[in-house]
C-alpha cells in the first residue's frame, strides 16, 4: 500500500477533480484524508497501486508531492489506549511518525521515517 501526497489547490472543485481523475483511471482510494497545512489543502490518500494513482494525477496536471510505502496495523478497537500504545512503541524505537490515518478497512496507516524499525516496533499489531 502507498500513501500519495497530493496538493490539489484551494479552488472550489479541486478535490473533486482529484476524485474524478482517479475514478476515470479506474484507481480506487483505499483511505486517507485532507488536511490544511499553511492555509493550503494537502491530501494523503492510500492506494494499492501508488504508481497508477500518481500517473493518473500527474497526467491531469494535479501536483503529486510524494508516494511512499506505508505500514498498516490493526488496533484492538474494543480496548482504549491503543493509539497511545502503538505510538509509544514507535517513539521508544526512535521512529518519527510523519503521517497517520485510518483506511477503509479499519486499519491504522502509518508513514514513518524508518519503515523497518516501525514494522519491528509494531509487530504485535500485525494482524
Amino acid at each position: 500500500m502507498y500513501d500519495v501526497t497530493v496538493e490539489p489547490g484551494d479552488g472550489r472543485g479541486a478535490l473533486a477533480s482529484v476524485g474524478e481523475t482517479l475514478g476515470a483511471a479506474g484507481v480506487s482510494v483505499e483511505g486517507g484524508g485532507v488536511f490544511t497545512v499553511g492555509g493550503r489543502p494537502v491530501a494523503h490518500l492510500l492506494f494499492r497501486d501508488g504508481e497508477a494513482a500518481c500517473s493518473a494525477l500527474r497526467a491531469a496536471g494535479i501536483p503529486v508531492t510524494g508516494c511512499r510505502e506505508v505500514l498498516t496495523r490493526r488496533l484492538d478497537q474494543e480496548r482504549p489506549g491503543q493509539l497511545g500504545a502503538i505510538t509509544r512503541a514507535l517513539a521508544d524505537a526512535g521512529v518519527t511518525v510523519e503521517v497517520l490515518y485510518s483506511d477503509h478497512d479499519h486499519r491504522l496507516v502509518v508513514v514513518a521515517d524508518d519503515p523497518v524499525a516501525a514494522a519491528a516496533a509494531t509487530a504485535a499489531w500485525d494482524r
